[in-house]
């Protein structure tokens, strides 16, 4: 008999209220859940979609090993992990804990389990070899957090509850939903600060569907730094920095001052392609409304400068007198008692910040959040030494779609000593994997989103049971990484203990969940206040998840900025060498474009291709060019072009829009499938090519790589384009539908 089950999905941050229809044990049926009380009945497509991953006939649902042909043969887990375990004592024993590596991709960060199990068997380790899809993405959030609040674990969110401007730069969360924000209903909310008679202005090189809705500042691709170096320059020339703000707040204004005065507008109008008037108009809404915010996301990160991208941004909101307050950019809280104390413990024991330990030895980048740059992975396996990389395992990951130059991680992949998946679909990278073990989708486990519950708009708690057992023999990763540490304890003297704990039962998932909620605001602090929450509390008493508090409060920045003096440092000697090193932009005429990365509404990074109902209505992986520039090249409709960087070329059809700057080409990045893979349909999607991957025009050149935290540059990337091949009229009808 079927039932109806409230849980919640886990492919991006919304984190949005799913019910799930499962029959006999078979989830048959996602919907979005209307009494959900932050989400309040929406999903995306993907999210609906998933049913068709977790029952996709591609997935794996046992255990494979690699024959020497190339292709899979089941396996039982015994043979598998005995196996695994014995290749892995050798490495061990032969080259150190330190030749043991393990990559995970965004998926992983939305299970619980997965995060803690991972990062405590890596510092278990003490293996410099954590890798994850952070360095095309996040990692330079983190590290400017730890430069400007001494705490790398925070991020500001835009209070778009009360906002009456905010800013958005290099997102389009009208498509990503958000990031580094939870905020299911963000349409909404953005159309609400317009109905109370506020602005939203995004700023990109793209009209998004976002930019559509609202205002749209075009600026010329990777140029951020410039237009928030002006916006800081106005705010101070024409004295309207806060400067009760900043003497509360912060230190180093006048530092920051001197670094921004010769940005002015017109200095820097060349640059971003902004008339000097703009600049100024936009710096005097965010000093002179009561409620403004400015935000920004993945395209301000993965520039050139993004690091100083990100402290500009949280720079601009405090010096306009936006930061900590009701409709700025505020910070959220788990609200756990002596929190700031505990994570000064943490910061004291654990390296997980910038320059904490010891360098990368490719490229020298320190690690952040206790991993290293994905970009370097490939020469970590090649270049001999003590160190050099032998056994990796990869969890929720594809990077050779996903880094810079796939093609050389695909060929080091195959020099490893040892080369584990674990995951729910043979990709491009796993099919290099000696064995590629199934994982549990997120309906198969139980969960609680611990790493998101500070960039929530709305305080709220919810956990989830298993809403379905594992399909096949799927496992779920701690339960992998749990039987790894215990073949690794008598050599390793950090899982001494863990190997106890495992034989007791007295570490596991749900008590680690339960310890979150019940610390944390709202929670029982284990009897200590009456009626509050458990993890077993939540799931029974309010399966559609609790409000905690209706709003985020203003006055958290005390508690979470560690430095000393509790003050925002305005000074970190990285404003002023990330500042000196834009001087050093050269441009090569060869390469007039600037190629910018996009996301579509119907995909998800590299791994929601094989979904029949995301692929319906033929789906094209397509470049964006503006009409202007493809006339210079000859260009039309549906055309296949190549585009050519200085480090690599693809092949893909183009279509035209004015919804680009002139001199700019968008490409949606995670395609690129080429038959390696399992999944069929990814193969065979966008006419039997299975797309092209944009990666392969970056560079994993330690000198490329941004040098603060080794983050790839992957927007905003100099490359030229030409015609290979012309459309017929169908192809170029088709373009048109797919675009």
């Amino acid at each position: 008999m079927a039932e109806e089950l409230p849980t919640y999905c886990r492919i991006c941050e919304p984190l949005c209220g799913m019910v799930a229809t499962v029959d006999d044990g078979k989830l048959v049926q996602l919907r979005p859940d209307r009494e959900h009380p932050v989400s309040k009945g929406f999903a995306c497509p993907k999210g609906i979609a998933f049913t068709e991953v977790v029952n996709d006939p591609d997935r794996v649902t046992h255990p494979l090993r690699r024959r020497p042909d190339g292709t899979f043969e089941r396996v039982s887990w015994d043979d598998a992990m005995r196996d695994i375990k014995a290749r892995l004592l050798r490495i061990q024993g032969e080259h150190g804990s330190d030749a043991i590596g393990w990559y995970w991709g965004n998926p992983g960060a939305f299970s619980a389990s997965h995060t803690l199990w991972v990062a405590a068997f890596m510092l278990g380790l003490r293996s410099p070899h954590l890798y994850t899809a952070g360095s095309q993405d996040v990692n330079n959030r983190f590290a400017a957090s730890e430069f400007l609040y001494g705490n790398t674990a925070v991020a500001p969110v835009p209070d778009l509850h009360r906002a009456d401007l905010v800013v958005i730069v290099g997102a389009n969360p009208l498509v990503s939903h958000g990031s580094v924000l939870t905020a299911p209903r963000i349409k909404e909310e953005l159309h609400g600060v317009v109905e109370r008679g506020g602005r939203v202005v995004v700023v990109d090189p793209r009209r998004t569907e976002t930019a559509r809705a609202f205002e749209w500042q075009p600026i010329r691709p990777d140029g951020d730094a410039f237009m928030l170096l002006s916006l800081l320059h106005v705010l101070f020339e024409e004295g309207l920095a806060d400067e009760d703000a900043i003497a509360r707040q912060a230190r180093g204004a006048g530092h920051l001052r001197d670094l921004a005065r010769p940005f002015s507008p017109e200095a820097t109008a060349a640059t971003t392609g902004i008339a000097p008037e703009a600049v100024r108009e936009l710096a005097r809404a965010l000093a002179t409304t009561e409620r403004a915010a400015m935000y920004g996301r993945i395209g301000t990160s993965l520039g050139r400068s993004g690091t100083l991208t990100t402290m500009l941004l949280d720079a601009v909101n405090l010096v306009a007198g936006n930061l900590d307050r009701e409709g700025g950019s505020m910070f959220g809280s788990l609200g756990v008692p002596l929190e700031r104390t505990a994570m000064q413990i943490t910061k004291a024991l654990i390296p997980v910040g910038h320059d904490r330990g010891p360098r990368s030895r490719i490229g020298d980048f320190p690690s952040i959040l206790a991993s290293r740059p994905a970009a370097i992975m490939a020469k970590e396996m090649t270049t001999p030494g003590k160190g050099r990389l032998r056994a990796l395992f990869v969890s929720a990951g594809n990077p050779v779609l996903s880094c810079p130059n796939g093609e050389e991680l695909e060929a080091a992949l195959d020099t490893l000593d040892l080369h584990v998946g674990i995951d729910f679909y043979v990709n491009e990278t796993n099919a290099h994997a000696d064995y590629v073990l199934p994982a549990t989708t997120m309906y198969e486990r139980e969960d609680f989103p611990i790493p998101f519950q500070a960039l929530s708009l709305t305080p709220f708690r919810q956990g989830t049971k298993a809403v379905i057992p594992p399909v096949g023999e799927a496992r779920e990763e701690w339960e992998v990484i749990d039987e790894l540490a215990s073949a690794l304890w008598r050599r390793t003297p950090a899982f001494f203990a863990a190997e106890l704990l495992r034989r007791t039962g007295t570490l596991t998932p749900r008590r680690a969940m339960d310890a979150v909620v019940r610390l944390s605001e709202g929670g029982d602090l284990f009897g200590l206040r009456r009626g509050g929450l458990t993890f077993k509390k939540l799931l029974r008493d309010f399966p559609h998840g609790k409000v905690i508090a209706p709003h985020l409060r203003a006055g958290a920045l005390g508690n979470v900025v560690l430095h000393r003096d509790r003050k925002v440092h305005l000074d970190a000697p990285q404003f002023a060498s990330e500042i000196d090193r834009l001087g050093e932009r050269i441009d090569d005429p060869a390469f007039p474009l600037r190629l910018i990365g996009m996301r579509e509404l119907r995909s998800e990074n590299s791994w929601m291709h094989n979904a029949p109902l995301l692929l319906r209505g033929g789906r094209k992986h397509l470049a964006r060019l503006h009409p202007d520039d493809a006339a210079d090249i000859g260009a039309a409709e549906g055309d296949r072009i190549r585009v050519a960087s200085a480090h690599g070329e693809i092949e893909i059809a183009v279509t035209l829009t004015d919804d680009l700057m002139r001199g700019v080409i968008a490409i949606p990045h995670g395609w690129g499938h080429k038959g390696r893979g399992g999944w069929q349909r990814a193969n065979t999607a966008d006419d039997g090519t299975g797309g092209a991957n944009v990666n392969q025009l970056m560079s994993s050149d330690p000198a490329d790589l941004e040098p603060v935290v080794g983050m790839a540059n992957l927007t905003g990337v100099p490359v030229r384009a030409e015609v290979v091949a012309a459309a017929q009229a169908p192809e170029r009808e088709a373009a048109t539908l797919g675009a």
